[in-house]
């Protein structure tokens, strides 16, 4: 409620993060009551500002239609200025809408390009999608090596699909070279987290 009280103050003078703030405090109701509506006004006037965060949050919003008109096109926009800005989980959005071709048209090459950039920041999720991409050479050249390396990254992150798909590639001798030993390795984490898959193989 305080931090709500600070939040609000320095947001009507336009501090641009505090709005942005504001705004997460209202879309998840913590020290105000839950208001998607209020959210999305706080978040237009944080990312008329340029703040990145404020610009992924109302890009998600008109994505799906939250208290705002579902527009994919003012979707795209945002997430636009967001990834631009390096924020990496619009960077992996952005990718995806180019992925399924929502908003813009569909194109596999840019939807890689945006979870490229999003993936050398770190989330395991984009990391896997990227994986998967070079493994079946969708909008790249289908590359095992490269599979392998972006496996590894979610892998050591703790993605159970990733340590499962590595250790497969181990047995496989798939953009790697054949080891059983590091093949058994990763199939038994991905499976000690519940992986049914890995407890097959």
């Amino acid at each position: 409620v305080k931090a709500v009280e600070w939040y609000q103050k320095a947001a009507t003078q336009g501090h641009a993060k505090a709005q942005s703030k504001l705004g997460f405090m209202y879309n998840i109701g913590e020290g105000v009551p839950k208001d998607a509506a209020k959210a999305a006004e706080w978040y237009q006037k944080a990312a008329v500002q340029g703040e990145a965060v404020a610009q992924f949050n109302l890009g998600l919003m008109y994505a799906k239609g939250e208290s705002v008109p579902k527009d994919s096109t003012k979707a795209v926009e945002w997430l636009q200025k967001s990834a631009a800005q390096g924020h990496a989980r619009a960077q992996y959005k952005l990718g995806h809408m180019y992925n399924v071709g929502e908003g813009v048209p569909k194109d596999a090459v840019k939807a890689v390009e945006w979870w490229q950039k999003a993936g050398d920041q770190g989330p395991a999720e984009v990391q896997l999608v990227l994986g998967r991409m070079y493994y079946e050479g969708d909008g790249v050249p289908k590359d095992a090596v490269k599979a392998v390396e972006w496996m590894q990254k979610a892998a050591a992150q703790g993605s159970v699909h990733a340590q499962s798909m590595l250790g497969v590639m181990y047995i496989m001798d798939n953009g790697v070279p054949k080891d059983r030993i590091l093949a058994y390795a990763w199939l038994n984490l991905a499976a000690a987290q519940g992986n049914k898959d890995a407890k097959k193989v």
